[in-house]
């Protein structure tokens, strides 16, 4: 019986790779603000590197053009990414089914063991939503995107009833006060003050501990912004992108590109302009869930997806021409090592930002942290490009590829690929 094989080199799509390492750079930066870089604006805290009037309007920057733009782009590529393997097998007369569950599986491990590292990781709840994505991909193309544009407003809906009735917060409700409980059991952490304290004083042991309390709390929050639909909304987009040979025939495609680009910026700009003031200026609304929560609820599910959108059709309209493919290929590497770099960025946060590295938590507003997460890319690409010269994946994607295929992959390049 044929069983399905990994992708060749020469079979993979380049602009994929492409648009994977662009979302990596927006994730980093997007993860320095979030939590490794420490930066609280409204906690009076003084350094070098922190710029108050400059760290303003770049935080405000980050949430108009980064805020959710770059998970959403690699949830899209991600629901192509399934859609390929099944295509490809079916071509070949193969079940993919049993493959896929198995690489899903072994994606769904390894995200538990870097959510150990950064309990901000995304992995987990991708491999979690994954296993969804399976009975849905059967839908035609047509209900997919019907049905993925819906998710993706869906939250406005789910902000609303959970303003009226207060019940439906009961499950972020119970991850947040069973990670507080296991906080306080294990760290002594119980307050967001003790937490900034204990980031910078305790060593790796005590941050492996805490980390376990983060589980909770991650998967609180994912709760509380209904993350699910966003996120398996924007599978379903990709699936049915990936499925109908979308990118293939771009030629024929172009309008409705740039029908895209035009719809994304033309709503996304202006909802993102106030998803911005929303998330600078009211965000405890947001989590009081206030009317202003409710507006900014609404920004973001009119501006990040159509955002996110327009930046994928703009990169897809650049990689056509020779220019644009040449400049754009640099971040190939980089997307094709997506989980190895991705983990690598966790591990460098880890050591610039907390007390067991180099102690800069809180010293770093986002001027400087956003330089420094472009610095950091720019190593990882060059990194990866060299590294690809000698192995044929990143090490991450190595373990799970073989685990996937049940038996080792070829990893030098001295081998055929």
């Amino acid at each position: 019986m044929q069983t399905l094989t990994p992708v060749q080199t020469n079979e993979r799509e380049i602009f994929m790779d492409v648009l994977r390492g662009f979302a990596i750079l927006g994730i980093f930066i997007a993860n320095l603000g979030a939590g490794f870089s420490g930066y609280n604006p409204g906690s009076g805290q003084q350094g070098a590197m922190l710029l108050p009037e400059w760290d303003h309007k770049m935080g405000f920057l980050h949430h108009m053009f980064i805020e959710g733009k770059f998970y959403s782009i690699f949830s899209l590529l991600f629901g192509w990414g399934i859609a390929l393997q099944f295509k490809r097998a079916a071509e070949k007369g193969i079940n993919a089914l049993p493959t896929i569950k198995r690489r899903l599986l072994f994606m769904l491990l390894l995200g538990f063991v870097h959510m150990m590292i950064w309990p901000g990781d995304i992995v987990l709840f991708y491999a979690m939503l994954g296993f969804l994505l399976l009975p849905l991909r059967k839908f035609s193309n047509k209900t997919l995107l019907i049905t993925g544009i819906s998710l993706t407003l869906l939250p406005v809906a789910l902000y609303a009833a959970k303003s009226q009735w207060q019940w439906l917060n009961a499950p972020a409700g119970l991850l947040f006060e069973t990670g507080q409980k296991i906080d306080t059991l294990l760290t002594g952490v119980n307050s967001e003050e003790s937490y900034r304290e204990f980031a910078k004083n305790a060593n790796w042991w005590d941050m492996l501990k805490g980390n376990v309390a983060g589980f909770f709390y991650r998967y609180g929050y994912l709760f509380f912004v209904s993350r699910i639909p966003k996120v398996l909304g924007m599978f379903l987009v990709g699936y049915a992108l990936g499925r109908s040979d979308f990118y293939k025939n771009i030629a024929q495609n172009k309008k409705i590109i740039y029908w895209v680009i035009g719809v994304g910026l033309l709503i996304g700009l202006p909802a993102n302009f106030y998803l911005a003031r929303y998330m600078t200026y009211f965000m405890d609304d947001y989590f009081n869930l206030k009317t202003k929560g409710l507006y900014q609820t609404i920004a973001y599910a009119l501006g990040v997806a159509p955002l996110a959108m327009a930046y994928v059709g703009i990169f897809m309209l650049s990689f056509q021409a020779a220019a644009g493919k040449k400049i754009l290929s640099v971040l190939a590497p980089v997307g094709k090592m997506a989980f190895s770099n991705y983990m690598m960025q966790s591990l460098i946060g880890n050591f610039v930002f907390l007390g067991a590295g180099l102690g800069y938590s809180g010293t770093m507003g986002p001027f400087y942290y956003t330089l420094f997460g472009i610095a950091v890319f720019i190593i990882q690409i060059i990194i990866s490009t060299v590294w690809l010269r000698y192995f044929n994946y990143g090490p991450v994607e190595w373990i799970w590829r073989s685990a996937t295929y049940k038996q080792w992959q070829p990893f030098r390049k001295t081998a055929s690929v």
